[in-house]
Order: structure tokens, then sequence, then C-alpha cells
């Protein structure tokens, strides 16, 4: 996507809530591509942060299977950053969203996990994962889009949970 940035001032604001999910996943070596399509919700942890919860269907060489995985968001320094742990609390890596632009790297045995992460909107933004090392050579590209709801009295644009107010 060549769109502008769309700077995130609270980052757990914008991530709470439920986000279709889009993932292709390339095997560079092995030429071969996968897709996972499913949901992430994004709920109050026990820490102050978010649970991630992610859940649907990946296929690989033509064989769909279910899929899920759960992260948690704690609380950064700054509203606009996190700590994004693996469900057993260990480091993943850090986040800041404040200019919608954000490069994390988290190394794993002898591969790297570089993380690109690009907000567009209040409604979109992609997160791209290059793994490369001994063991994987990886491209791992998700959009996340949160689904219209439709507007009530009780519930506007400034008042949608994990929006940023206008």
């Amino acid at each position: 996507m060549s769109e502008a940035l769309y700077g995130v001032p609270d980052v757990l604001a914008y991530l709470a809530g439920t986000w279709q999910v889009e993932r292709t996943a390339r095997d560079v070596a092995g030429d071969a591509e996968g897709h996972f399509s499913g949901t992430t919700v994004f709920t109050p942890g026990d820490d102050g942060g978010l649970l991630h919860h992610e859940s649907g269907t990946f296929t690989w060489r033509g064989t769909p299977r279910p899929a899920e995985r759960t992260l948690r968001f704690v609380p950064g320094d700054d509203p606009a950053t996190a700590h994004v742990l693996f469900a057993d609390g260990r480091p993943f890596h850090d986040l800041d969203l404040r200019t919608g632009r954000h490069t994390a790297d988290h190394p794993c045995a002898l591969d790297l996990y570089r993380g690109d992460f690009e907000v567009y909107d209040e409604r979109h933004w992609r997160m791209r994962w290059r793994v490369a090392g001994p063991a994987k050579d990886l491209i791992l590209t998700t959009t996340y889009t949160r689904p219209r709801e439709p507007l009530t009295a009780a519930r506007t644009p400034s008042t949608s949970p994990g929006l940023p107010g206008r």
C-alpha cells in the first residue's frame, strides 16, 4: 500500500475490539504459499493491557486446518506504545505506532523475524514479517480490517470502543 500513514496516540484503544484478518505465508525457499483467514479479538487483560486471540483457517498446499494463537499486549511507557508478549509471558517485540509505522525485530534461535507495521486509518493496518535464517525463509503479510458496525444512538464514531475520538 502506498497510502498515507495514520499516527496512533493510544495503541491499546486503537486495537481493542474485533478485526477481520487475512494473511499470506510465503515460503521463499520452497516457493509455496499459504493463506490464513479469520478474526483477531483484543479484549481487556488482567495486566491493564489487551489479550489478543486470533482464530481462523490456515490453508497450506490445499489443505485447510483450524489455527489460533494468543498474544498479550501490555502498556508501554507511552500510550502509543505496547510490549507484545507470547501467551506464556516471553517477550516477542515492542510496538510504537505514534507515526503509524514501526519496525520490530525478534530473534528466534538462529533466525531473525523483522516486522514492519503500518496503520492506514481507523479501520485498516498491516503487519509484514520477514523471517530469515538457516531454518526459515518466510514472508508473512497480514492485513487487519475492523468490521463496520451499524451506528446507534448509544454508539457513534467518537464512542466506539477501540477507535480514537474524532
